[in-house]
């Protein structure tokens, strides 16, 4: 059986959902799979960047990181999407790049692939589960399987989303109740993914 494929897609302004997407991707690998860790492209006005210097700081910080492509969801058999809220939605920058897969989506090669997300808003509440219950819309389209936390190992009762891993940036850096979620979720993901894979192949 071959490894499972996971793209890790995120949009991270100021390096909160950055650091949940490495912490998903650990996890991931940790479970055996294959993983690119990507983010999308930054289309915000150069001004409105350089006004936040944590905004700035961290798009220098990570200009190594690959943007992500259709590519990556092509080899992908599952995708974890992260994003900052945006008035209880994704960032536009995430939702812009979901909007480029209309030719995907008509091809059928979305369907049938494992999806999950994650997010961090700057106060408590603020949107998370909204956000991530958004994402769903999209992963309906495409016909994929949603694979959510839910309470399925006790850090689920301590960082309390069972639709996925969310953090309130405005306490600080993720806690690491907020990491051993994010990294939970990837297992799940990847171990579903992996059952799936086998149903299929046999």
């Amino acid at each position: 059986m071959e490894p499972v494929n996971v793209a890790i897609i995120y949009y991270s302004a100021t390096g909160t959902v950055h650091t949940l997407a490495q912490a998903v991707a650990e996890g991931a690998e940790k479970a055996g799979a294959r993983v690119r860790l990507r983010r999308v492209a930054e289309l915000a006005p150069p001004e409105a960047i350089s006004a936040n210097p944590a905004w700035a700081q961290h798009l220098q910080e990570t200009a190594d990181v690959a943007e992500a492509g259709h590519d990556d969801l092509g080899w992908a058999d599952a995708v974890l999407f992260g994003t900052p809220t945006r008035f209880g939605n994704p960032a536009s920058q995430l939702r812009a790049f979901i909007d480029t897969t209309g030719p995907l989506w008509f091809q059928g090669k979305l369907a049938d692939k494992v999806y999950s997300a994650f997010t961090a808003s700057n106060t408590a509440h603020g949107g998370q589960e909204s956000t991530l219950l958004a994402l769903g819309n999209t992963f309906y389209h495409w016909g994929g399987i949603i694979v959510p936390p839910g309470y399925t190992d006790p850090v689920q009762f301590q960082s309390g989303n069972p639709y996925g891993t969310s953090h309130v940036a405005g306490d600080g850096p993720p806690s690491e109740v907020a990491l051993q979620a994010a990294r939970h979720q990837a297992r799940r993901v990847v171990d579903t993914t992996a059952s799936l894979k086998a149903g299929r192949a046999a």
